[in-house]
Parts: C-alpha cells; structure tokens; sequence
C-alpha cells in the first residue's frame, strides 16, 4: 500500500501533507490559521502567510506530517540544529526537538529530524510514537 500525500503549492514554496502521519496536534493551525485551516477545503492555503512564516511553523509538526519544499529540492537535514530539547506537554506528548536515533528492540535504527513526539499515556498504536491516543484516553498527567 503506498503512502498517501498531498501537496500545495505556491510559486516559491510546496508544502506537502502526509496524513496517515498527522497525530492531529492541532499545532499547525493553532500557531497559522491563516495558512492552515481543517475546516476548509484545501485546508493548506500556501499564499496566506510569508515562505519563511509557514516554514517555521512546518517545522514545529511534531509528527513528521507536514514538511515543505523550495523550488524543487529538500533542504538538506544537515541545516537543522544539532541541538536536542525534550518538552514534556501537559496532557500530551512527549516532544523531542532536534536530530535523533530512536534505538528499536531489534536493534534497528531510525533517524529523527526535526520534533519528534512520543507517547507518555500508553495508549498510542504506533509506539513508541504519539498518534494522538491521548485526546480519546483523557490523558491529563
């Protein structure tokens, strides 16, 4: 089965969706309603914020969902802050910013970029990654 992704795009800037990994964090519209907005249709409105407003915000998604591309090419992960800073959020996840390996049981590995978010309330089906469980758990610690 292969992934589903939408993209929406502008002159300068596409911002491209991945909802089967959206944990529905709300933190995208929260912080740019006028770019980002779940009750209409696209919901992603490139043109409602400066290139530079929605890459920063694209940047806060603490799923891997959203991310974004300039005139055709990825920016490269090596311009991402080599520092890591750990959030607990209050009734949420547990948020991870920065480069990671998260170590699995088998001894794999997989790399992290940017925020990553992890379940605190033991309820997500993707561990040990949030997928948004805690909202229908009241998860409240």
């Amino acid at each position: 089965m292969s992934e589903k992704i939408k993209e929406y795009e502008s002159e300068e800037l596409s911002v491209i969706w991945k909802p089967e990994k959206c944990i529905h964090s709300e933190i995208c519209y929260k912080g740019l309603a006028e770019v980002f907005d779940p009750k209409s249709r696209p919901w992603v409105n490139v043109n409602g914020a400066d290139d530079s407003a929605i890459k920063d915000q694209v940047d806060k998604c603490p799923s891997g969902a959203l991310s974004y591309r300039l005139n055709g090419a990825i920016e490269s992960q090596d311009q991402i802050n080599d520092e890591q800073i750990v959030e607990v959020t209050k009734g949420g996840p547990l948020m991870v910013y920065g480069n990671i390996k998260v170590k699995n049981h088998d001894g794999s590995e997989t790399a992290k970029h940017r925020v990553t978010a992890f379940c605190r309330c033991g309820a997500s089906s993707n561990k040990p990654y949030c997928d948004g469980s805690h909202k229908s758990v009241d998860f409240e610690e």
